[in-house]
């Protein structure tokens, strides 16, 4: 795509320059500092865990918090605090990023982006930043990549990446690696076929780009059918890279999750289409994609397979150690898988950690689930199943705390929806206009058994394969992403009671709760500033949140649904009290 360079200084109000900022480099980011907080996920594998331990199970009853700073905006917060040498970056709904003093909340700068005025998308959030250089790298909901100038907010120059009048728009944090910056749209509700780019960091130009659906001549292309109403379906058939990827940095090889097919309805395009609903590992350099692993073919639930899985070394397999991915997915069933350091991804095992009633069983071989087809939706007839198109975990990050060998999983049991499919003949794909093969009124969410909760917060030995706690908050989803910590702790928040908890790591006590202005749907994250430990997390309550929570609420008869969540963000810093 173009790149340009663009004089900025209507869109940054300059409080402060940022002096003597420290360089990011490659080694940086590798090594993951835990005074820092680099990377969206805290470091490369993946792991959303802190080394730093001043904070731990016998003190965190003692937190307490030392600054806020209001974001001034609504929807939903779900970016975490990127934290670079004491200076603290923030990306918001609507795409404005504040620059803060991370010890004292004091601000720097304030960025906004000038999105168009009949800018029109699904969601309006975002969910990080890229630190590179000496520059701050954010994606527009227009589908525009931007370098600031990381000391005063500038804008240096600008790519365009998606088109958000197709439905290309991006909330993805952007990735770092070797001098790119790497970044995806959403677009799977649009019809829009899914890609990745790479961007020089230097200039903004278009290094590489890399569709998630094949096509003619690649390999992969003959898994979609020319069967059909749609026989060019691979042309829209979604598979959006909308989340941050992770990076092998031995290896030098990308892992990424693709997303979900396009229309949701699969017969409506044959085949087991690839690389929809599957993670893939890439070369950095050039973006070729040098292997895959897809969790279920023929994608007809909006089971996106968006997070890309955690690198483990060292992960057990029986009686020995591989280079092993763990990821949690929305299908509702736990993977392990191995990777050969290559590129090439291979199945151990797979087990449920929700009820899913639409697989029967996986192949112990290969992992390739068989169907119940009572419960797989399809064109012209309502089909209900669970989880809920949101899965049994959605896009919130889990957590691998190497300490422990546990992964906690922010999970949602018990919830369902049904709808009837239909054949969108009067919407053209990539048009800007929803085009999922439903009706969103027609969508059904609801609870399996009334009586139960939905909620949950899991622990799960990764070595063992086997769950060792579960918390169960009742009648709320759990919107969470998770930070463990070499203290022992687990934090999260995400459910409607606005509460941010810390948990005993290896017992699932609760050891500490606070009450946050809005429900945090952002990552806690951790970091350290002249030798004291904060955790920082941004309550903002919104999009899908906040309309599943409504939903459920008016169908509650229990009266324990919390339906009026307050929202508006807020970043809230905690630390001990000086000694």
């Amino acid at each position: 795509m173009s790149s340009y360079s663009v004089s900025a200084a209507n869109l940054t109000t300059l409080n402060k320059k940022i002096e003597n900022y420290k360089t990011v480099t490659h080694t940086r980011l590798i090594e993951a500092a835990p005074e820092d907080w680099l990377l969206p996920k805290g470091n490369y594998e993946g792991w959303m865990y802190s080394k730093l331990k001043e904070i731990n199970s016998k003190n965190v009853s003692k937190l307490t918090p030392v600054w806020t700073y209001s974001t001034n905006l609504d929807s939903g917060h779900e970016a975490p605090a990127q934290i670079n040498n004491g200076v603290m970056f923030v990306s918001t709904p609507y795409n404005n990023v504040i620059a803060l003093n991370a010890k004292t909340g004091q601000l720097y700068w304030r960025y906004k982006h000038d999105n168009p005025y009949d800018l029109s998308v699904m969601h309006n959030t975002s969910r990080g930043v890229a630190l590179w250089g000496d520059k701050v790298y954010v994606a527009g909901l227009d589908g525009t990549l931007n370098a600031l100038d990381a000391a005063t907010g500038e804008r240096l120059c600008q790519s365009q990446i998606g088109d958000w009048s197709i439905g290309a728009y991006i909330t993805s944090a952007p990735t770092p690696v070797k001098g790119k910056i790497l970044v995806g749209p959403s677009g799977g509700e649009y019809g829009v076929r899914g890609f990745l780019e790479a961007m020089d960091a230097e200039t903004c130009e278009t290094a590489w780009k890399t569709y998630s659906v094949p096509g003619p001549g690649e390999a992969g292309h003959e898994t979609w059918k020319k069967e059909g109403k749609r026989p060019d379906a691979w042309k829209y058939g979604g598979g959006s890279m909308w989340m941050p990827g992770n990076y092998d940095a031995d290896e030098d090889i990308l892992y990424w999750g693709v997303g979900n097919g396009s229309p949701w309805l699969g017969d409506q395009r044959p085949g087991d289409n690839l690389y929809v609903a599957s993670s893939i590992a890439m070369d950095p350099d050039t973006g070729k994609i040098k292997g895959h692993y897809q969790y279920h073919y023929n994608d007809s639930w909006d089971w996106a397979a968006m997070n890309a899985p955690m690198l483990i070394d060292g992960l057990k397999d029986g009686e020995k150690k591989v280079k092993g991915l763990v990821s949690p997915q929305r299908n509702g069933y736990m993977y392990w898988l191995e990777r050969d350091g290559k590129g090439k991804i291979e199945y151990l095992e797979g087990k449920p950690f929700v009820a899913n009633n639409a697989f029967k069983s996986l192949d112990p071989k290969t992992g390739r689930p068989t169907y119940d087809y009572d419960h797989v939706p399809v064109t012209g007839k309502r089909v209900s199943y669970c989880p809920s198109l949101w899965g049994g975990k959605n896009w919130p990050y889990e957590s691998y705390n190497p300490d422990t060998g546990m992964m906690y999983v922010p999970a949602n049991d018990n919830i369902c929806n049904s709808f009837k499919g239909k054949f969108q003949d009067d919407v053209e794909p990539a048009s800007g206009q929803f085009w999922a093969g439903i009706d969103i009124p027609d969508l059904d969410v609801y609870l399996a058994d009334q009586s139960k909760g939905v909620g949950q917060m899991q622990a799960w030995d990764v070595n063992k394969r086997e769950k060792v706690w579960q918390h169960d908050y009742g009648k709320t989803m759990n919107w969470g992403p998770v930070l463990s910590t070499a203290g022992n702790i687990v934090f999260s928040a995400g459910t409607n009671d606005r509460m941010l908890r810390a948990f005993d790591a290896k017992t699932g006590e609760v050891l500490w709760e606070f009450p946050l202005n809005s429900t945090a749907i952002a990552p806690p994250v951790a970091y350290e500033v002249d030798g004291k430990q904060y955790i920082a997390i941004t309550a903002g309550y919104g999009v899908d949140p906040h309309w599943t929570n409504g939903v459920l609420a008016a169908k509650d008869k229990s009266g324990e649904w919390i339906a009026d969540v307050p929202e508006g963000g807020v970043i809230w810093v905690f630390a001990l009290p000086d000694a």
